[in-house]
């Protein structure tokens, strides 16, 4: 599991069944760096952008914790929905100490 921030969404022109009631955000990967500043100085040109699956509601600028691989397509089974990453949890705060 990693931490990111929402940077974007993504707006389909044509939709699969399999994504219906959920929202895509793209997002990127923080750094250990990063976290104590909550991503604020998230740098988007170096770090990793993710498309990521999103049914928690996580808005412009949120901090969210993203499961991804064949974890993120856990959520759903039996039913297999075609995702790489997914929301987790959306993170109020961070402390690093």
């Amino acid at each position: 599991m990693r931490i990111a921030k929402i940077i974007g969404d993504v707006t389909l022109n044509r939709c699969v069944p399999e994504f219906v009631g959920a929202s895509l955000r793209v997002a990127v990967a923080l750094t250990l760096d990063e976290l104590p500043h909550n991503g604020s100085q998230a740098d988007t040109d170096s770090n990793e952008i993710l498309v990521l699956w999103d049914e928690l509601g996580s808005g412009q600028g949120s901090l969210i914790a993203l499961s991804e691989s064949a974890e993120a397509a856990r959520p759903f089974r039996p039913i297999n929905k075609p995702v790489d990453a997914y929301n987790a949890a959306i993170l109020e705060n961070i402390n690093l100490k």
